[in-house]
């Protein structure tokens, strides 16, 4: 064998390589957080043709190269990725506060070169940690204090709903009912079935449709936040620049098109205004209507509140009547709340705009 290894190519001790690469994990009842750690290394170079064990038997879990959600050690070095055990308090970082289940000991450690490998970006674009961050925040996190049994809430404030359509329910699904026999083989091992035609076919593993089902969700979801969330950073950062030339004030911003700017907004902020000159109305086009909005900046990127709302005396207003109030031409509406308003034109909307911030 050794004889037979040495007359290989490099190419192929590499493809070997990774072939006799093994990930181990706990096996009985699975859970989203190791079923997507699973898939994230998975689609790293390293782990890419990895074989699974699962098993509790920590010998075997000796052979393995990595483990992940098993072991009660966390170490970086010995790619060992464990939270249950006692001390355990590690953290994402970067003002996320919330205990890290496996998931996130494997993204915050594999996540970028996920995402990189992914998206053909180079590990030192700048664009790569916005997306890894946002990744945490929006999808990863969540995993990690599900998994932690860490509640969005306070414990004595009842929840008016019960929610069992997130993602970690949903992979709890797919294990075996109490009452339905399961072994080792239907959970664990691609198998054989009989179908309804007499033919034998290939079954997925329980396990493998748990990981699989969570990893085409992040990896949606990246494609989302790469190909969607992303670019529309661009415009908010040329908003924020040209938008001394919208009013002298600086406080209101156009975009041309409508883009989801929340976000990007408050971050950006900090980079480029004083907190005295913080922008109060957007400026941007109906995606559907062909209509202009003008809405008011919210305190928060989740918040109700608005930095300023429109002019009282204009909420709840419509049409003629609203342009009569207002003295702008072209008007639709302003919500109750003056979160809000609408102009069949550019020009009306900004004019609304620019009335708001001086009144």
């Amino acid at each position: 064998m050794e004889t037979k290894v040495r007359n290989l190519s490099r190419r192929q001790k590499l493809q070997l390589r990774y072939y006799l690469q093994t990930i181990g994990t706990h096996n009985g009842t699975f859970h989203c957080d190791e079923a997507l750690a699973v898939f994230l290394l998975r689609h790293t170079p390293d782990y890419r043709e990895a074989s699974l064990k699962r098993t509790r038997d920590l010998a075997i879990l000796e052979t393995c190269d990595i483990v992940v959600d098993v072991g009660a050690i966390y170490d970086v070095e010995k790619r060992r990725f464990d939270h249950h055990q006692r001390g355990f308090q590690e953290v994402f970082g970067y003002g996320f506060g919330t205990k890290l289940s496996s998931a996130g000991l494997i993204y915050k450690h594999f996540g970028k070169e996920v995402i990189a490998g992914e998206l053909g970006l180079d590990i030192e674009d700048p664009s790569l940690t916005v997306l890894w961050l946002k990744l945490y925040k929006e999808f990863i996190e969540a995993i990690d204090a599900i998994d932690n049994g860490i509640s969005q809430y306070p414990l004595e404030q009842q929840p008016r709903y019960r929610n069992r359509t997130d993602l970690s329910s949903r992979v709890s699904w797919l294990n075996p009912p109490w009452n339905c026999p399961a072994d080792a083989e239907i959970v664990d091992v691609r198998h054989l079935r009989v179908d309804e035609h007499y033919s034998l076919i290939t079954c997925q593993s329980l396990f493998s449709k748990a990981s699989q089902l969570a990893g085409e969700e992040f990896l949606g979801r990246l494609r989302y936040y790469a190909n969607a969330w992303l670019p529309a950073r661009d415009f908010v950062r040329a908003g924020l620049t040209a938008r001394y030339e919208m009013d002298p004030s600086g406080r209101i911003i156009l975009f041309e098109q409508f883009i989801p700017w929340k976000e990007h907004l408050f971050e950006l902020e900090e980079e480029y205004i004083a907190s005295d000159a913080l922008p109060l109305y957007v400026i941007y086009p109906d995606e559907f209507g062909g209509n202009w909005r003008v809405q008011a900046v919210p305190v928060a990127p989740e918040s109700f509140e608005s930095r300023k709302a429109l002019p009282e005396k204009w909420r709840g207003l419509r049409d003629d009547q609203l342009s009569r109030v207002c003295g702008v031409e072209g008007c639709i509406f302003v919500h109750a709340s003056g979160f809000i308003g609408g102009n069949k034109t550019k020009e009306g909307a900004l004019g609304l705009a620019r009335l708001a911030v001086v009144m």
